[in-house]
């Protein structure tokens, strides 16, 4: 008895046998017959994605050729070949203008109080919306949230300063009849506050849309993990810090990248159109500043300059919060 358990134990602890090694090629042509295995197999969906290829390379990768007029004195009437290449003159002008430098400030400015609030914002009212019980009420509190989103920035701005107007607005109203002020304020033309009136008439148009892909987040949590935590005593407030936000975590993390990336590309449609000559100073932005510097003054290479550096300084700040978030957090979309 002792023998054939001495003989099954040694049998347990042999080392097996070491496989002789494969020739790479071998390897190496398993892998490419996977590959195209797989590929034969999703071929429907390959072809499927055929007309989205070719849709991004025409409108985002070809217009790339652009470009070369930031080296060159374009002008229209000539071809590419008659052009005169002047390297980095305008960026060399771009960098010695100290207006750039305060369409940079504005730009900056608007785009981090844009990202503080309109990213908070929208995950508190999808955390507070998904702990109401009421379903219609729910769904009601929903559909106006996100209507918003859907209106025309040149409604908005119309609507957003015949609130704040002197002469009958509804803000400057309720103050009066509150006694917080004696005299109407002239909201829209003090330079100093512009930034957080797009930044709070931005927050209201965009907050409901954008909890929506908190919402469906929220939707994919286990129901199960809230159940063991009514067992366990949790309230509603620890259920949302140790359940929710942690469920929703890695779309966050994904949501709050892509804003970074933005960061220096907001647009101008908002500041052209709430904007006006006495706040210049303060909402002007790098779009703005390459329509009416650049384009409007017939300067296309330099108004290509300034798309060129807002273009490299996006790709920058896209890659710097991926790889922050990725050796911080172990979360990012590359």
């Amino acid at each position: 008895m002792r023998k054939e358990a001495i003989h099954v134990k040694a049998l347990l602890f042999r080392r097996p046998p070491s496989l002789p090694e494969a020739p790479d090629d071998r390897w190496a042509g398993s892998r490419r017959g996977a590959v195209w295995r797989r590929a034969l197999q999703q071929r429907w969906l390959y072809t499927m994605s055929i007309p989205f290829v070719v849709w991004v390379f025409v409108f985002h990768y070809l217009p790339l050729w652009g470009w070369t007029m930031a080296f060159q004195n374009y002008k229209p009437a000539r071809s590419f070949s008659e052009q005169e290449w002047v390297g980095f003159k305008h960026f060399i002008d771009l960098f010695g203008d100290e207006k750039f430098y305060l369409v940079l400030r504005n730009t900056l400015a608007m785009s981090l109080l844009g990202l503080i609030a309109g990213f908070t914002v929208p995950i508190l009212f999808a955390v507070l919306l998904n702990e109401v019980r009421h379903t219609l009420f729910k769904r009601f509190v929903q559909t106006v949230s996100y209507l918003p989103h859907f209106v025309s920035w040149v409604v908005v701005a119309s609507l957003a300063t015949t609130m704040l107007s002197i002469d009958g607005g509804i803000v400057n109203e309720i103050l009066l009849a509150l006694g917080i002020v004696d005299e109407p304020i002239q909201f829209m033309a003090k330079g100093e506050w512009f930034w957080y009136i797009l930044t709070a008439i931005d927050t209201w148009k965009e907050m409901g849309w954008s909890a929506i892909i908190y919402l469906a987040a929220i939707a994919g949590i286990d129901p199960e993990l809230y159940e063991a935590a009514k067992v366990d005593g949790a309230g509603r407030i620890r259920q949302i810090w140790h359940i929710t936000l942690p469920g929703i975590r890695s779309t966050i993390i994904v949501l709050l990248i892509m804003s970074i990336g933005h960061l220096i590309s907001i647009g101008y449609e908002k500041q052209f159109l709430l904007g006006n000559n006495l706040v210049r100073d303060y909402s002007d932005v790098l779009e703005l500043y390459a329509l009416n510097y650049g384009i409007n003054l017939g300067r296309y290479s330099f108004g290509t300059a300034i798309g060129m550096f807002t273009s490299v300084i996006s790709i920058f700040l896209l890659f710097l919060a991926n790889g922050i978030f990725k050796k911080v957090a172990k979360e990012s979309i590359m």
